[in-house]
């Protein structure tokens, strides 16, 4: 009885161990790109912060600016008229109350009375300024504790694929990769591509061989987009830096109109990208247990394609 109770759990096979992996790879590929996206809108949020503050700097330099005559009106609506109204001066509650009463009763003289008007709007402007900085401080804090979240968890995408693969041998574990592999990391392009898709055609080649990480920009490390990004930069065509943005960036054309050059997408979102180079193959960042490499778009990348765009 303890013997059959006790039965060993068949180990997964390796078509479940692929499903698995392809499973974790669109999942990592997810996160990667909403990590990027928020940490793009961090970085909006904190150079929006810094004009805030530059415009509050200057803002309150043009208050301090207008102290002393603020001060002066003040006092001399306080201390040096009656407005001929006992009554005024009874009910003020001191010099800057006095003041406003005054410019309400029509005491002041034009240039006076915009004096008066300049220095308010600018105490206003002030006081907007302040709250529409905390709230972008606020947003910029919570963009980066998203994009941090996303990483972790894009992590953990990666190391549940090496523990998948651990258990198996060399060629169960290339089976397994098959379609989500590194490709080759050695290849060379031997097209006809030429002009700007030629250019960014070589550049994608050259980095062939070089590392991933999440959210790098190169020069010798990189994500999905930010490959494509500057290989497209080197042509001189600026594109965005997520897939979010980057999808939008160009002409779409249909899977059997692509170019090489063109910038083919993956998954919901999308949240991948590659750059095609014809007959049948894309180079990508993948993830960061694969260099930069030429891949074929046979079976699984093919199967979950979402749309290309020339830029």
């Amino acid at each position: 009885m303890i013997l059959s109770s006790s039965a060993a759990v068949a180990e997964p096979s390796v078509d479940e161990v692929r499903n698995k992996i392809e499973k974790l790879e669109e999942e990592h590929a997810e996160l990667a790109e909403k990590y990027n996206q928020a940490k793009e809108d961090h970085d909006a949020a904190k150079e929006k912060l810094e004009d805030l503050r530059e415009d509050k700097q200057e803002t309150q330099d043009k208050i301090d600016g207008m102290q002393d005559d603020i001060r002066g009106l003040a006092n001399a609506a306080y201390t040096n008229a009656d407005f001929g109204s006992p009554a005024y001066l009874l009910g003020s509650q001191g010099p800057a109350d006095a003041l406003e009463q005054a410019a309400d009763l029509g005491y002041l003289s034009e240039n006076q009375q915009q004096t008066l008007v300049d220095y308010n709007e600018q105490k206003d402007k002030l006081d907007d300024l302040t709250a529409e900085a905390a709230d972008t401080e606020d947003k910029a804090k919570d963009k980066l504790d998203e994009a941090e979240e996303a990483k972790d968890e894009a992590e953990k995408k990666i190391e549940k694929q090496e523990d998948l693969l651990s258990d198996l041998t060399a060629e169960q574990q290339n089976a397994a990769t098959s379609g989500v592999g590194g490709g080759d990391s050695g290849a060379t392009y031997t097209g006809s591509a030429s002009g700007s898709a030629g250019v960014a055609i070589d550049f994608a080649y050259a980095q062939i061989g070089d590392s991933y990480s999440m959210g790098a920009t190169g020069p010798d490390v990189w994500d999905c987009s930010s490959l494509v990004q500057a290989a497209w930069a080197e042509a001189g065509v600026s594109l965005p830096r997520t897939t979010y943005d980057q999808v939008n960036a160009g002409t779409p054309v249909s899977w059997d109109s692509m170019q090489p050059g063109d910038l083919i997408f993956f998954y919901d979102g999308p949240s991948h990208v590659g750059l095609y180079v014809g007959n049948n193959m894309m180079v990508h960042a993948s993830n960061p247990s694969k260099p930069v490499a030429e891949v074929s778009l046979s079976g699984y990348y093919q199967s979950n394609f979402h749309s290309a765009v020339r830029p």
